[in-house]
């Protein structure tokens, strides 16, 4: 039977109708329709983790509005429409002053939902759908959402080592996915691997670019979490290493369950708050 020219499972390019592997990447055509079909639920499944991310960010920074008490600019663009920083303390950000003086550990986790104004947010949120289906794509999505949440965790932690007072925002997160795919491009090697490498060094690179030119900028966040990233890259690996295993999932579960109870923590102890003003 005639084979029909159908995308690559890994790299998303053409796989001509005589061809048993990419050109692109030099992965094997899938070799029956069970292949195509499994691969489209894996996809699908890591469509729905972005999104629910990118929701849940959207309705913390709608609540950050209602919250305020008045809404800011000032010299920072990306502080244009942007909660004050009562409303952001209260719903979770994070940094020396809010663990070292209210013990809020669980902030390590919160604050990559939370952003100082609509720009912080959109920049975010579009770095986020363009790195997580790649990420989703070489790791597998509960993986990729451990490298979200454990990314952001770790970029935080540096910031908080390095004595940062106030920091919110989901780049340290997302610098945690950018992290593991830089790992897995040197790690691959090939052809297709020096390709991410040399994508997702341009992240970087425009990262710092933007650190050095933008006033408040987290760089230390941004650093944990690259750091982190290819650290939680490295130890658990990638889909050419061998599928998701239970850990994961596990894991995965424990990271949503844990982000989960903080979030609602956040939203709780907010509204108290102001009920009893």
């Amino acid at each position: 039977m005639t084979q029909r020219a159908m995308l690559c499972p890994r790299c998303r390019k053409i796989i001509g109708s005589n061809e048993v592997t990419c050109s692109w990447c030099g992965a094997s055509r899938p070799s029956s329709l069970l292949a195509s079909a499994a691969w489209t639920r894996g996809a699908l499944d890591g469509d729905w983790l972005i999104r629910a991310i990118i929701t849940l960010n959207i309705g913390f920074y709608i609540l950050s509005l209602m919250v305020s008490s008045h809404r800011g600019g000032g010299l920072n663009p990306l502080s244009f429409m942007a909660p004050d920083q009562t409303s952001l303390l209260l719903l979770g950000g994070t940094g020396t002053m809010p663990i070292g003086q209210f013990g809020r550990y669980w902030t390590l986790i919160s604050a990559s939902y939370l952003h100082g104004g609509i720009l912080h947010l959109i920049f975010n949120l579009m770095a986020l759908r363009q790195i997580a289906p790649w990420v989703s794509q070489e790791y597998g999505p509960n993986r990729m959402f451990i490298i979200y949440t454990l990314g952001g965790v770790a970029g935080f932690w540096v910031s908080w080592l390095a004595g940062v007072h106030f920091t919110i925002g989901a780049s340290a997160a997302v610098c945690g996915l950018i992290g593991s795919l830089l790992y897995f491009g040197k790690s691959r090697g090939g052809t297709y691997g020096a390709m991410v490498y040399r994508e997702v060094s341009g992240w970087v690179i425009g990262l710092i670019l933007f650190g050095l030119i933008m006033p408040g900028i987290n760089n230390w966040g941004h650093g944990g979490g690259l750091l982190g990233g290819i650290l939680l890259g490295m130890m658990l690996g990638y889909q050419d290493h061998g599928n998701e295993t239970a850990f994961h999932r596990i894991l995965s579960l424990s990271c949503v369950v844990l982000t989960v109870g903080v979030l609602g923590w956040a939203i709780f102890s907010t509204l108290v708050l102001i009920l009893a003003r």
